[in-house]
């Protein structure tokens, strides 16, 4: 199938480096906020890829679920293969892609395991069923049927009855913390504006104006 001939041009803004932040977490906070106040859907998606210890790359796409200066925290069961591949490679990417306004931001920086107390805070906030659901499945293993799946689902229901849902010692969270940030803006043309933060030795965030 030949959809070389399918293209649109970006028209909806563009970027300066007078516009941004120095910061490139409060950037991130500006751009997120108008992504929210838009039609776009699922805002807080994001596409975290990782390597394993031979080399090869995988992605998936994952929920953010929130973010500050120290990084940004996605959830996930530690038996998964994300989180082998970040046991061997702690290096990942995530990629926000927010096609209603044209952008995109992509965050390069280490994966690290955030603690078990803030993994809790975060996993009683949850609705109980998503609390059941993290006992349920072995992530990234094979699987009979659906049927197993919801049978197993239905067997911690009752289990767990109405009781509290404690959090499974196999799920937690993790924290990016970024080493790189850069922020593309779609253009006319496909001359996109691209702007790249990288961290310092010092600690500073630099800011370099990218080619398209």
């Amino acid at each position: 199938m030949d959809i070389s001939q399918f293209r649109r041009e970006y028209l909806k803004g563009g970027l300066s480096r007078n516009s941004l932040d120095d910061d490139p977490i409060q950037q991130f906070s500006t751009w997120f906020g108008q992504a929210r106040a838009t039609d776009t859907p699922d805002p807080t998606a994001m596409v975290l890829a990782t390597v394993d210890a031979a080399g090869q790359p995988s992605q998936r796409t994952v929920l953010l679920k929130y973010f500050d200066e120290n990084g940004f925290v996605f959830f996930t069961n530690y038996g998964s293969r994300k989180a082998h591949e970040i046991a061997a490679n702690r290096k990942v990417s995530l990629l926000f892609v927010w096609l209603e306004l044209e952008r995109q931001v992509q965050i390069n920086g280490c994966a690290e395991k955030i603690s078990t107390a803030e993994s809790a805070r975060y996993f009683m906030s949850r609705p109980r069923d998503s609390q059941v659901a993290a006992w349920v499945s072995s992530q990234s293993h094979g699987l009979s049927s659906r049927q197993m799946l919801m049978q197993k689902f239905a067997e911690m229901k009752q289990k767990f009855g109405e009781g509290k849902v404690p959090l499974p010692s196999f799920w937690g969270g993790y924290r990016v913390v970024p080493a790189e940030i850069e922020f593309w803006q779609g253009r006319e043309n496909r001359l996109h504006d691209r702007f790249l933060y990288r961290l310092s030795s010092e600690g500073g965030w630099a800011i370099e104006r990218l080619s398209p």
